[in-house]
């Protein structure tokens, strides 16, 4: 899969777990990090890893098992990280204490199709 079609299948996995404020970052001209963020926020621990979990067990399905996951013991700030695209589930607290939007403002946004 291509950086984006895994962005937006990690968009749409997010959002079957009712992951909320999901925003795509395409950081290709500006970072070495990687070329896509996924950020989204949890309304608690058992959410953060409910969606963590689908997007984990889908994108394994599809054959992009992410190489590292890491927070997922506290859910806090789960990170699943598939090389080309990082994906960033917060609680709400830490998604506004470290900002991610802000820290990497310069990054375009990506279109993302989230029915509501």
């Amino acid at each position: 899969m291509r950086g984006e079609e895994i962005v937006k299948a990690c968009v749409k996995y997010a959002d079957e777990k009712k992951a909320t404020d999901i925003l795509g970052l395409d950081l290709r001209k500006i970072s070495l990090v990687a070329d896509y963020f996924v950020l989204c926020t949890a309304g608690n621990v058992n959410q953060a890893k409910a969606i963590s979990d689908n997007i984990d067990e889908k994108m394994s399905e599809a054959g992009q098992r992410p190489f590292r996951t890491e927070g997922y013991k506290e859910g806090r700030w789960i990170l699943l990280d598939f090389g080309s695209v990082v994906v960033h589930i917060f609680q709400e607290e830490e998604r506004k204490y470290y900002n991610l939007e802000r820290l990497w403002a310069d990054a375009a946004l990506v279109q993302l199709d989230i029915a509501d």
